[in-house]
């Protein structure tokens, strides 16, 4: 479950956008949509990752964030004893819709189209 209590409080202020930036940045890999969002290799790599903010809104008790999300993959070899393919890491990058309950702080993480 993601919840973003520091970018709900500072929801409406200048601060909103870097609170938002580090949280997301904080996150497990593995609760966002990244693997749905490679196009250049095949498995999402253990590397870190950056966000920062495209869009914002506001709707029914909730805060929409569009952000960017850059991160990286890997194209691994066979993984046979004799295979000197390493694995090759490649630059992805996608678009995730966080929607963020206004009194929970509650997030959904969605891939979206680009």
């Amino acid at each position: 479950m993601i919840r973003l209590k520091q970018s709900l409080a500072a929801w409406g202020t200048p601060a909103f956008n870097e609170r938002f930036k580090a949280e997301i940045e904080g996150l497990s890999s593995e609760l966002l949509p990244l693997q749905q969002g490679l196009r250049q290799s095949s498995c999402v790599s253990g590397e870190p990752f950056s966000a920062m903010v495209i869009g914002l809104g506001e709707e029914h008790g909730s805060i929409r964030v569009r952000s960017g999300i850059f991160y990286s993959g890997i194209i691994a070899g066979c993984n046979c004893s004799d295979d000197p393919t390493p694995p090759d890491v490649q630059a992805e990058y996608c678009v995730v819709e966080f929607v963020i309950d206004r009194e929970t702080a509650e997030a959904t993480a969605n891939l979206l189209p680009e």
